[in-house]
């Protein structure tokens, strides 16, 4: 499948769903009869997605940075947690005004007006987006990471431009989960899980990973105090409650 900045990609067919059946024909052709599912930040959205629409084939769940990738968490991660960054907000907004495309503040979400610029066909408007989301993506995960700091990564154009493509496209239609995930968290009952996450976490709040861990029986929630979108710490929880899950898996086996 080409790249998501390759014009031949059907970026309209690329939906969670379609991820979903791609993890299922992976299952399929490895012959996995069930297995334990991992996620961080959105790869935390296509572990529950995908646990929820194939309970059965699910042994376990483990997941850090936890989102859903709900309306309120994209409106937060974009516009509402501009209240704590108002000078890196202001360039990011100011940029989505000024790109020519008609975005006006307040009366359209910025996170679809950057889908457009991400699909506009001029390269230099797609080039200038993804540099303004980059900048927007390294000061909002700041707090809880040592201060801002560019990552490095965006200097790859590709990278950068593929990451800004997907994003968008995927926040702009709530991650195509409808209805949304925690609507359906009833469909986990009885599979254990362990949700990891930061209480410095400004990007993400710790509030999805509290509602998820409520509403999901057999599920723990384990916060760290110290941490944001992930960090030493947090691998290491994550290291082990995949220990524990398999000590868990290979208990049952030897006693069934």
């Amino acid at each position: 499948m080409p790249l998501a900045l390759d014009l031949q990609h059907d970026l309209d067919a690329n939906t969670t769903s379609r991820l979903i059946a791609e993890l299922e024909e992976l299952r399929t052709h490895l012959g996995v009869e069930g297995w334990v599912i991992n996620g961080v930040s959105w790869g935390s959205t296509l572990a529950i997605a995908y646990a929820q629409a194939h309970p059965e084939r699910v042994r376990g769940v483990v997941a850090m940075a936890v989102t859903t990738t709900s309306r309120w968490e994209v409106d937060w991660i974009t516009e509402i947690v501009g209240a704590l960054y108002p000078e890196e907000w202001e360039l990011f907004v100011q940029h989505a005004e000024q790109a020519g495309l008609g975005y006006q503040r307040g009366k359209e979400r910025l996170v679809e007006a950057y889908r457009r610029l991400m699909r506009h066909p001029d390269p230099a408007v797609r080039e200038a987006a993804s540099l303004a989301w980059a900048r927007w993506e390294d000061a909002h995960i700041a707090i809880g990471a040592g201060g801002f700091r560019r990552d490095p990564a965006w200097d790859d154009r590709a990278f950068r431009q593929n990451f800004a493509i997907l994003v968008t496209h995927y926040w702009a239609n709530d991650g195509f989960c409808d209805p949304p995930l925690l609507d359906r968290m009833q469909r986990l009952a009885g599979i254990p899980a362990v949700l990891i996450h930061g209480r410095l976490d400004v990007s993400g709040p710790l509030r999805t990973a509290w509602q998820a861990h409520r509403r999901w029986s057999g599920s723990r929630l384990v916060v760290d105090e110290g941490e944001g979108h992930g960090g030493s710490a947090m691998v290491n929880a994550w290291r082990q409650a995949n220990d524990d899950m398999a000590s868990r898996l290979l208990a049952a086996t030897e006693t069934s």
